[in-house]
């Protein structure tokens, strides 16, 4: 038998407006102490656009001579990756293809089955060589979890790519075979990286100010 129940007009009413959603991997009570512009949020530029594109143009180089007849998969990691990545690309003279992730992990130790994937990569990784772009390598233990759960998915090679290295947070020892910069122990923001999802659209990699976010 099925039961009815008189449901009231409140019981109809459209549900309340939702939160707006926190950034990933920012509490909510870090402070955004935000400044009229972007600029002037700035503490001091660490590297600029020249230097951006000659490191793209040498990485690159480097990429196409080591992967010269493998085709390889290139994996960017979104979204800080996004900006480094596709000027990278442009930089590789050899046939690669192109995928993306979007993933965080959970629990300290951070291994392959804490991974969790927003989007996957479409591609078939069995029988490939795989490249892992990245924007900013620290504690080493997401990427490392990364690369072990696409070799358990038959990859013949994965390799990591990163335009700063933060090896002051590390925690975890990442072979990263290509780095752009070595990355001093501050808040870096700009050319992809963000917080809160702000100032990805730098065109430089710059210090962030310590007022706006202590």
């Amino acid at each position: 038998w099925l039961k009815f129940t008189q449901r009231s007009v409140h019981d109809c009413a459209p549900p309340p407006p939702r939160a707006p959603p926190i950034s990933a991997g920012r509490p909510a009570s870090m402070p955004q102490n935000f400044g009229p512009t972007l600029e002037g949020d700035v503490e001091r530029v660490l590297v600029g656009e020249d230097d951006l594109r000659k490191k793209c143009a040498e990485l690159g180089a480097l990429i196409a001579r080591d992967y010269e007849g493998k085709t390889p998969v290139l994996v960017g990691v979104l979204s800080g990756a996004a900006v480094f990545m596709s000027d990278l690309i442009r930089c590789i003279s050899i046939p690669a293809e192109l995928d993306f992730i979007v993933v965080s992990s959970y629990g300290k130790g951070a291994v392959s089955g804490d991974l969790q994937f927003k989007k996957d990569v479409s591609i078939d990784l069995r029988g490939r060589h795989v490249l892992i772009i990245e924007d900013l390598i620290d504690t080493g233990r997401t990427l490392k979890a990364i690369g072990d759960l696409f070799s358990s998915r038959g990859a013949v090679s994965v390799e990591f790519c990163t335009l700063l290295d933060k090896k002051a947070r590390r925690v975890v020892d990442v072979p990263i075979k290509y780095i752009g910069f070595e990355c001093p122990d501050e808040f870096v923001i700009g050319y992809g990286i963000d917080y809160a999802e702000r100032y990805r659209n730098l065109p430089y990699v710059a210090a962030l100010k310590r007022s706006v976010y202590e």
